[in-house]
């Protein structure tokens, strides 16, 4: 169990992360998203103990980790951005040196390193030098490193960053096994990546957290209306009267002319209805031929970009109200004088 209780951290007069809270259960995946400079990474800075809250309180397994550091860091593995390894050892020298720092029992440790290489995928590269493995293979290192000690709480910061498409679908496996032992925090760019893996996503904009929810609310919060999509044959252009046809349509827009002569539309409606019994009923007999008609969905990219927009243009707002504010009163100490 982790619990983020009114964290905040100041640089100065600069506020990195804004009286924060949220919490992840027990075998929970939590994505954690954000744009840059968002506090992502300071937020995952400081429940691994590595920075300190300038307030509040960041509980791991019930220590407080400003409190009882060593016992809450234990419960942690922390596999951090931009793979920092020690390149002149082994795949195994190093994931053993890890052990040895995690404080791993003697007796226990030769048996946890081959574990954790069996685990991770490493077995063919565990005696190579780090400096001459693949971009794939020194994140499945960095990993490692985190899961030796079998932490409870596993935080992985980026891990698939800079990865070929089937290094991330390899990567991606191995976080979803991870999910079965461990609690996992996840933050990634690659918004498809956590809307598949994590259980849960935490969004945070300016430092504060915007949205905590399932990736499938997120997404349906998105939607602010029912949308098909369908590509049709229309030559005689009939298309541009369906409204007059279906009177429950709130708008057609065409989004792509093919070069087969074929167009493609979003027609969307505010109501509950299903517009596709009503576009198949009604396209054949004024004459348009239907070559694709399905569902618009939104993602959770949609949901991400539109929560972020909103808090911007609300702080927009805010600032020119209080903008406004400055000049009334500026406006009525002039006219007192």
């Amino acid at each position: 169990m982790i619990e983020v209780k009114n964290v905040t951290k100041k640089y100065g007069s600069t506020i990195a992360v804004d009286n924060i809270s949220f919490d992840v259960k027990d075998g929970e995946v939590v994505g954690f998203l954000g744009p840059n400079g968002a506090g992502k990474s300071t937020t995952m800075n400081m429940i691994t103990g590595f920075i300190e809250p300038t307030s509040g309180q960041i509980i791991i397994n019930g220590n407080d980790i400003s409190r009882r550091p060593r016992k809450a860091k234990k419960d942690i593995g922390y596999m951090p951005e931009n793979v920092p390894l020690y390149y002149e050892l082994t795949t195994k020298e190093f994931i053993t040196y890890i052990a040895e720092l995690k404080m791993v029992k003697r007796n226990e440790r030769k048996e946890q390193v081959e574990k954790v290489i069996a685990d991770v995928g490493l077995e063919e590269v565990k005696n190579k030098l780090i400096r001459n493995l693949s971009r794939g293979y020194k994140q499945r290192v960095s990993m490692a490193g985190a899961l030796i000690g079998n932490p409870d709480v596993i935080i992985l910061d980026e891990p698939t960053v800079g990865l070929d498409p089937k290094q991330i679908t390899e990567i991606r496996n191995l976080i979803k096994d991870l999910g079965k032992k461990h609690t996992v925090i996840l933050s990634s760019h690659i918004l498809s990546e956590v809307s598949q893996i994590c259980e849960r996503v935490v969004i945070i904009n300016k430092g504060k957290i915007v949205a905590i929810d399932t990736p499938e609310n997120l997404e349906k919060s998105a939607r602010e209306k029912n949308g098909i999509s369908v590509t049709v044959e229309d030559l005689k252009d009939n298309m541009k009267n369906l409204k007059e046809k279906i009177k429950e349509i709130d708008n057609i827009e065409l989004v792509k002319d093919n070069e087969d002569g074929t167009k493609q539309y979003i027609i969307t409606t505010s109501s509950n209805i299903d517009l596709r019994k009503r576009l198949f009923e009604v396209l054949p007999k004024e004459e348009i031929v239907i070559f694709e008609l399905k569902k618009t969905e939104t993602t959770l990219e949609d949901a991400f970009i539109k929560l972020i927009d909103t808090k911007v243009v609300e702080k927009n707002e805010e600032q020119k109200i209080e903008e406004n504010s400055k000049e009334v009163k500026n406006d009525k100490k002039e006219e007192k004088k």
